[in-house]
């Protein structure tokens, strides 16, 4: 990861960009629904590759960053199915190119763009490409080759026989050097998975240790709220994309819960906090299966408690990173009501904070305004009888309920991004 510390004009927050990313890549993983480690184990074999073809510190921890997030463009659990259970699926290049596109213009991880978008094309179609620089090409064969390795495994590890089936992997691997991979990168994934610590490395255990071992190591870096909004605004892209009912709910709840924050006269610096954590908000939704996410009629009891994890799992994501308390209190919350009834936490009222309280409110607003593919966006003064009667009710905050209703024009602006 290449951490770009040169001034910035925003203020900075005490937190490490690094552990940031490393906190937000288990975002991915979720999208495994029940095996929620794959990018993590496809950086660790990469660097233990890596640490075999003899590279530096810097290309070593570069690749386990690459493989924390190579998956990047990948939201949909039907896409992620495929992608574990085929060795070479025919659609697989979609989530490359929108990995591409998240990663390009955000600076710190700008130089995983191209091996990303590359990270699926078989080594016979990539060397020698005059537009495709010789290090990107073999950073990019090297994830796919390790990716697919995780593929064949995956199987494999929750029964324990992983070490049974890894000369076939092996075999595997070495029958497609020249064709899918490299061939120096097979000899180097050959050399590097002789040893059962390889394999064993890749239990749950490992990866705990790999991963504090890669952020002890690195250089941390001091974000900028900047820095934070981007990255954040990268992430809420991948779980707003993840069904079309979502699309740029979480920027629309993010700049309702700005808005409505300022005009209650928060200070300036959660306020940005504040849009971070809308921004934020429904990461655990990667957990939660398409058809779900997707189904046009009522929720059955199963669904509706697989919906109901999905703040908590927010939770589960951001409170690891120091400096984030608040915004991790503040997104996780969103289903919280004041009697205590609410999810996951069963808060009352004297739990939850102002901005907590602000951001249900954007919640719930933010859902009634948006079109969705079965109904027109509400109209701004539907949107308010809906909130006043929930206030009514005591499920939301009434005074939250009345700030919007000074100018719900402007709410209903910063609530409908693409409307705007």
């Amino acid at each position: 990861m290449t951490v770009n510390t040169s001034p910035i004009a925003a203020s900075y927050i005490d937190v490490d960009l690094r552990q940031v990313i490393y906190a937000l890549s288990d975002a991915l993983d979720l999208v495994g629904i029940d095996d929620v480690a794959h990018g993590k184990r496809v950086g660790i074999m990469a660097a233990a590759c890596a640490r075999v073809m003899g590279l530096d510190r810097g290309d070593t921890t570069f690749l386990f960053d690459l493989g924390l997030l190579h998956d990047i463009g990948v939201s949909s659990t039907r896409t992620h199915n495929h992608l574990v259970s085929e060795f070479d699926w025919q659609m697989s290049q979609e989530h490359c190119n929108v990995g591409c596109e998240l990663l390009r213009d955000f600076g710190p991880l700008a130089a995983m763009a191209e091996p990303v978008h590359y990270h699926h094309t078989h080594w016979q179609d990539l060397q020698g490409r005059a537009d495709v620089s010789r290090q990107v090409a073999e950073q990019a064969n090297l994830i796919f080759l390790v990716d697919r390795v995780d593929a064949l495994t995956a199987p494999y590890y929750s029964s324990g026989n992983v070490l049974m089936q890894a000369p076939a992997i092996r075999q595997k691997i070495r029958d497609s050097a020249g064709t899918f991979f490299a061939p120096e990168l097979v000899e180097a994934f050959l050399q590097a998975s002789a040893a059962e610590a390889f394999w064993l490395r890749l239990e749950p255990r490992g990866i705990q240790s790999a991963l504090e071992d890669m952020l002890a190591q690195g250089q941390p870096c001091r974000a900028s709220l900047a820095q934070l909004k981007q990255l954040a605004g990268i992430f809420s892209r991948i779980v707003d994309a993840k069904s079309p009912f979502t699309a740029e709910h979480s920027l629309g709840v993010a700049r309702l819960a700005r808005h409505l924050a300022e005009a209650m006269g928060v200070p300036q610096a959660n306020c940005e906090r504040l849009e971070i954590a809308g921004l934020l908000h429904d990461l655990g939704k990667l957990r939660v299966p398409d058809e779900v996410l997707d189904k046009p009629g009522q929720l059955d009891e199963r669904e509706r408690k697989m919906i109901n994890a999905h703040s908590f799992e927010t939770y589960q994501i951001l409170h690891r990173i120091r400096g984030f308390e608040e915004i991790a209190a503040w997104a996780s919350y969103h289903h919280e009501e004041p009697d205590g009834s609410g999810y996951p936490f069963h808060l009352t009222v004297d739990a939850m904070s102002r901005e907590a309280r602000i951001l249900r409110v954007a919640d719930i607003f933010q859902a009634m305004a948006q079109d969705r593919p079965y109904r027109a966006g509400l109209s701004a003064d539907a949107v308010l009888q809906f909130l006043q009667e929930l206030a009514h009710q005591g499920r939301i905050d009434a005074e939250v309920v009345a700030v919007a209703a000074r100018d719900m024009d402007a709410a209903m602006r910063a609530a409908r991004p693409a409307a705007a």
